[in-house]
């Protein structure tokens, strides 16, 4: 899914990712935006994986929506 889409989707999606990733806060996705490079990092810190870990979850994420 392009950036831009998800960017104007974010409240919608917030609840997903929440599911998905629920050690990330609120404060985490509101920050993000939408920012996929944001949000990889901080599940790189929150989950403890590797940047390329990070980057290729969001992206699997990002495909099935």
């Amino acid at each position: 899914m392009n950036e831009d889409i998800i960017k104007g989707k974010w409240k919608q999606l917030k609840g997903s990712l929440k599911a998905k990733w629920g050690d990330l806060t609120d404060d985490d996705l509101d920050i993000a935006e939408g920012n996929s490079d944001y949000l990889a990092g901080r599940i790189q810190e929150r989950y403890g994986r590797t940047k390329d870990e990070a980057k290729r979850e969001v992206d699997e994420y990002t495909r099935t929506l």
